[in-house]
């Protein structure tokens, strides 16, 4: 998809970019011409694939160091895959000396050619990396469960050159230089000098004619729908697995996992604990005093709660299995009601009256045995 653009000018950002500036111009740019956002236009959905293959190397340290090797020493278009997970170069024509080498594949390859002996030092299979993705829930949806459609942009084997890297119709050849050893082997005077040959790159293998659709990496970016159901019951922050749904593994090795995480919104009415729900209640003067049935939303509607006599503002009066949906199926928590009494702002003169009137035959001080308070 890049063919021989700068894969730096594709994403917008300087080669000397940090990967979070990287990642946040690939957010930017992915937001702008995602297919959702710009539906039956085609050329938006190709900017979209063409700035998701160049944020594919450049987001990996160690394609983004083998990239910029290519293109540092042999020019732009220099980055293509080989078919072992390394980046073919397209090398040209000036002389490089031994140091220039170990300049080079110091870096490509760890440092030095100490780990390079009788054969090419090959990585082995590696495990994709995990994916998360968030997804956000109403409060009600949390509690009652509901079963949603994502889409993910991943990464994928072309499905042009199969994950090959080579044009249809070719394939990735024998290096001619180090006949697939992957090393190339100088003498100087006593010594026998082994290094990565520099043809292939360490790999053994060349690809002449790079995939147009993928520039020779084997692998594209393409948005996969997946079907995620989340139970009743699911609090926010909750992860769900998804096993061999991550990013492809390499050389061989398993995919990584897809992680969704509910992102819950909070209630306007509840405060949730565990399993349990918390409401807040207000009651007036009269209802904490003498006592009182005032109604009480709950997850399945309203219902009738009795405030006994002389409650108190703070305290907690519990409705059994009246909260949310607990995870292991074993029923649901409690709705437990604050009390708060409500004082009234504003009184008219005969309900100032009648408090004082009151206040007089309730001669008790509520302070009298308060430890540190004494009587005035």
């Amino acid at each position: 998809m890049t063919g021989n653009r700068d894969l730096y000018e594709i994403l917008e950002v300087k080669r000397t970019a940090t990967q979070e500036e990287i990642k946040k111009a690939y957010r930017k740019l992915a937001r702008q011409y995602h297919p959702d956002a710009n539906p039956n236009d085609p050329k938006a959905e190709e900017k979209f694939k063409e700035i998701s293959s160049a944020y594919e190397i450049l987001s990996d340290p160690e394609k983004r160091k083998q990239y910029d090797a290519g293109t540092m020493f042999f020019g732009p278009g220099a980055g293509a895959r080989t078919g072992t997970g390394g980046y073919r170069t397209t090398y040209g024509t000036g002389p490089f000396t031994t140091g220039d080498w170990a300049d080079l594949f110091g870096s490509l390859f760890g440092g030095g050619f100490g780990g390079f002996t009788g054969t090419a030092r090959q990585r082995g299979a590696e495990r994709g990396e995990d994916v998360s993705v968030a997804v956000k829930l109403s409060f009600e949806d949390a509690l009652k469960g509901v079963t949603t459609k994502i889409s993910v942009p991943q990464t994928v084997s072309c499905n042009v050159c199969k994950g090959s890297g080579a044009a249809p119709g070719t394939s990735p050849t024998t290096c001619p230089q180090c006949q697939g050893r992957g090393i190339v082997s100088q003498s100087q005077g006593f010594f026998a000098l082994t290094q990565p040959c520099g043809r292939c790159g360490g790999t053994g293998t060349i690809i002449e004619h790079p995939c147009p659709e993928c520039s020779g990496t084997g692998q594209t970016r393409m948005l996969k729908k997946y079907t995620v159901p989340f139970p009743p019951g699911i609090k926010d922050g909750t992860k769900i697995r998804l096993k061999g749904k991550g990013e492809p593994g390499r050389l061989g090795g398993p995919p990584g996992d897809l992680y969704v995480i509910a992102q819950v919104e909070d209630s306007p009415i509840y405060e949730r604990k565990g399993a349990d729900l918390v409401i807040e209640v207000p009651v007036t003067i009269v209802e904490a005093a003498l006592g009182a049935t005032v109604p009480v939303p709950t997850p399945e509607g309203m219902v009738r709660l009795k405030i006994p006599a002389g409650t108190q503002s703070g305290k907690m009066l519990r409705l059994k299995g009246k909260g949310a949906p607990r995870l292991d199926g074993s029923g649901k928590g409690d709705l437990l009601a604050r009390i708060r009494v409500v004082v009234p702002e504003r009184l008219t003169k005969a309900q100032k009256e009648l408090l004082q009137k009151f206040d007089e035959l309730r001669p008790e001080d509520p302070r009298a045995n308060l430890p540190g308070w004494t009587a005035a």
